[in-house]
């Protein structure tokens, strides 16, 4: 039985030692260019979705222009 019990501690061992820490490094560099990846369309989309907000708000205040000369009282009235 210790003859089986060395067959197997030492694979055991050099994984450890060596198939490990790499297999540990080599995720987490993975993992770390995809989050990059992702942070660039991430702040792609946020730039776009800013830009948008920006020509509604535009555009509300053209309408409230209008709605002033149109109907004066608008701002007042309730539903």
């Amino acid at each position: 039985m210790p003859s089986f019990l060395e067959f197997l501690v030492v694979p055991a061992i050099l994984f450890m030692v060596i198939v490990a820490p790499l297999w540990l490094i080599f995720h987490y560099v993975t993992l770390w260019k995809t989050q990059r990846n992702a942070g660039r369309v991430d702040q792609s989309t946020l730039n776009d979705m800013w830009g948008t907000a920006h020509k509604l708000e535009n555009r509300v205040a053209a309408l409230e222009k209008l709605l002033d000369v149109e109907a004066p009282g608008w701002r007042g009235k309730t539903l």
